[in-house]
């Protein structure tokens, strides 16, 4: 078992490979959850807003309908339109409605928004380099494949 896990579990017996493995991963979603909290915490907002403000940059310069947004969310948010309202009143996003169905607006992320995406997931990944970040991400996808 690595040592830092060994120090996290304050423990010193060897487990199985694919248990320390289930471990590690517990832990790193906890702190990882931990930190989000407090990025969340620092700027006003909610895990739930700043995972809209992340699908907005992914999409950046477009935007999506609140119905885009909300199947597109990791945490399922039952009230997507008041989330977007307390993001637009920071200034993190704005709305316009489509010349299509006056009724539907589309939501972006402003430059205020995506820099605080950025500069939160740069210093949660400073400990990897851009190649480990990549081979981290391919391994998390072929392991949780088997599970949805």
């Amino acid at each position: 078992m690595g040592k830092i896990l060994n120090n996290w579990l304050k423990s010193t017996k060897e487990i199985p490979l694919r248990e320390e493995l289930d471990l590690n991963i517990r832990v790193a979603s906890t702190l990882l959850e931990g930190k989000f909290d407090i990025i969340a915490g620092k700027y006003g907002i909610t895990i739930s807003q700043y995972n809209v403000l992340r699908i907005l940059k992914g999409v950046y310069p477009n935007g999506h309908a609140r119905c885009d947004l909300s199947v597109r969310m990791i945490e399922r948010a039952p009230d997507i339109t008041r989330l977007i309202d307390r993001l637009e009143k920071q200034g993190l996003v704005e709305r316009d409605r489509t010349e299509i169905d006056r009724r539907m607006s589309i939501t972006r992320i402003t430059k205020k928004g995506i820099k605080l995406v950025e500069n939160e997931h740069k210093k949660i990944t400073r400990n990897l380099s851009d190649d480990e970040c990549r081979q981290l991400s391919n391994l998390l996808e072929k392991y949780y494949e088997g599970m949805t």
